[in-house]
């Protein structure tokens, strides 16, 4: 039986043999097999447009009906170096493979430096019909790559397809691409008027509009309200700080590619923020600590900073400045579980409320064939791995170990909430760290006055407020709940004299609830474009006035693209007050 990731990298060979017949001389990168599809990294004499596709596409079905065979063969690399004579990026490719010997692939009047696997023929044989084995594809895109992914290297152009074993399921992927791209958050921040950036100010630096601030700030404003019922203490921290913080933390070390270059003020060098932790334990470190004080949390949306390569930024989901929902709990060893429980209560109670009720969980631990890459003892790892697992067996969640994944200082929980086109985003992340509190020396004083090692938790239960509301605009299309809503009610007069009815409605609605995100739409336009306006807008509900509404002291409401009819002024506040309080 052959697999969908072997069909998609011979349709990446097939592209490339169509591509060196169409566009003569072009030069061949890479061309191999992902999810969902295939790519190939291509330089050409001319550039290539999107336009270019359907040409390509049709004259690789064109060329799958002629039956191409997948031959391979193994042979010297100075014979592969006569063959890929003029192509500069084999011959690189050729020169950093191991042993005297390399794998080509023979598809028709295409040769590729490859290992494979591919299927044997385009076309196979079934009670004496030829049968199409690769046709359920399309070609969806180019892109520009750096070749081998480095900054440093000549830009690529890169043509991406996508395949799958069947046209059905073919089908239904494009049907999911089409509605992602509907709820583009980028798109939808720009139409919505929610955030920008801009290239005067810096490439990965959002700047929220005033209804992207308000949309922050209820965000923001419930995050700490739930931290504060649990016991947690906000503190606020500086954009910069000594390096030598970082290098004592061990982030310079680790995470030195991710960081900005130092700042030297007056001899001494600082470091933009790319964490808030060393902070918090400087909080800690204040004063003397008894047992009878654990376990203390503390918690900050701070503000951080990370170099990510332009390639990689992506509207709010991958930025370069972001706001980190953290915490750090100090605790005493025996008091780590139900500390960990907690988190994991916390952050599944947030993730609710935000309308994500699909999660999936992942334990990530130490690579056990790189321990160079982390701080700390086996012994040490051991624990803080034990702990976390008892927690998650304990909360009954399923999860799978993801080897590799921990942060430098210890293993962690990492919980990636799904969307509603069944999408996961990173969210939230639970670490239990032994390394940090003996790096920076904390401890408490136990019952029996002895000093004793503290542990130290990280956590958050967004991730990013940046991302975090990426993820909301995409999941809701941009229609967020009422509670959410930068502006929940607009009133729409049907004329002039109707306009000061609109402000007495405006006026009992805030009288009864004074945070209510009201607007009254007295601009000369017609009604109906005002209504359609308000539903591209996304506002929860349009509040039409005219003369029977005054007569009955209510209003006629739209909301979500429906007619509900006329409704007394106080039901409809008791409507939405309810939907608030709830947070449907």
């Amino acid at each position: 039986m052959i697999n969908v990731e072997t069909i998609r990298h011979s349709l990446s060979h097939i592209m490339a043999h169509v591509v060196q017949e169409l566009y003569p001389g072009t030069k061949f990168g890479i061309g191999p097999a992902i999810e969902n599809g295939f790519y190939y990294d291509f330089e050409f004499k001319n550039p290539l447009t999107n336009e270019d596709l359907p040409k390509i596409e049709n004259k690789m079905r064109e060329l799958i009906k002629e039956r191409v065979l997948f031959n391979k063969k193994l042979i010297s690399k100075n014979s592969a170096k006569k063959i890929f004579s003029k192509q500069p990026y084999k011959l690189e490719l050729i020169k950093e493979l191991p042993g005297q010997k390399v794998s080509i692939y023979e598809s028709g009047k295409f040769i590729d430096l490859c290992k494979g696997p591919h299927v044997k023929s385009t076309l196979q044989l079934h009670s004496g019909q030829a049968k199409e084995i690769i046709d359920s594809f399309k070609l969806t895109r180019i892109a520009g790559a750096y070749w081998k992914g480095s900054e440093k290297n000549k830009m690529l152009t890169r043509i991406y397809g996508v395949a799958f074993m069947s046209k059905k399921e073919l089908e239904q992927y494009l049907q999911l691409q089409e509605e992602a791209e509907k709820r583009d958050h980028r798109v939808l921040g720009q139409k919505l008027d929610l955030f920008s950036i801009s290239d005067e100010v810096g490439a990965g630096l959002v700047i929220f509009h005033p209804k992207g601030a308000v949309i922050r700030s209820v965000i923001e404003d419930f995050w700490k309200k739930e931290h504060k019922k649990r016991g947690y203490h906000y503190v606020y921290s500086p954009h910069i700080g000594k390096l030598d913080l970082w290098k004592k933390s061990g982030h310079w070390e680790f995470y030195r590619e991710s960081l900005y270059s130092p700042i030297e003020i007056e001899g001494v060098q600082y470091l933009l923020k790319p964490m808030n932790c060393p902070f918090h334990l400087q909080v800690y470190k204040s004063k003397i600590r008894s047992y009878k004080d654990l376990s203390i949390r503390y918690c900050e949306l701070g503000t951080v900073y990370r170099f990510e390569k332009a390639g990689t930024l992506h509207g709010l989901l991958r930025v370069r400045g972001f706001t980190q929902d953290d915490a750090h709990i100090f605790c005493m060893p025996n008091q780590i579980n139900k500390e960990v429980e907690g988190v994991l209560d916390l952050a599944c109670f947030m993730l609710n409320t935000f309308g994500f009720s699909n999660f999936e969980v992942e334990l990530s631990v130490r690579d056990p064939k790189n321990k160079t890459k982390y701080l700390g003892s086996d012994e040490i790892w051991k624990k803080a791995e034990n702990a976390l697992e008892y927690s998650l067996n304990q909360k009954g969640s399923k999860y799978r170990r993801a080897e590799g994944e921990a942060v430098f200082y210890g293993p962690k929980i990492d919980i990636k909430l799904i969307d509603a086109l069944g999408r996961g985003w990173q969210g939230p992340t639970i670490q239990v760290d032994f390394n940090l509190p003996e790096k920076f020396d904390l401890n408490y004083i136990d019952e029996k006055g002895r000093k004793e090692r503290v542990v130290m938790i990280h956590h958050t239960v967004l991730g990013s407020v940046e991302r975090f509301i990426g993820n909301l605009l995409e999941h809701y299309a941009g229609a967020l709940p009422l509670w959410l809503a930068p502006i929940q009610i607009w009133i729409i007069p049907l004329g002039s004299r109707h306009e000061d009815y609109a402000k007495k409605v405006e006026e009992e609605l805030l009288k009864e609830n004074p945070d209510l995100r009201i607007e009254i739409k007295d601009e000369n336009e017609t009604v109906s474009k005002k209504i359609r306006n308000g539903e591209i807008q996304k506002i929860p509900y349009l509040a039409v006035v005219g003369d029977e509404e005054i007569k009955e002291k209510a209003v006629r409401i739209r909301s979500k693209n429906k007619d509900l009819g006329m409704i007394k002024i106080d039901k409809f506040l008791e409507k939405v007050n309810s939907e608030i309080k709830e947070k449907r």
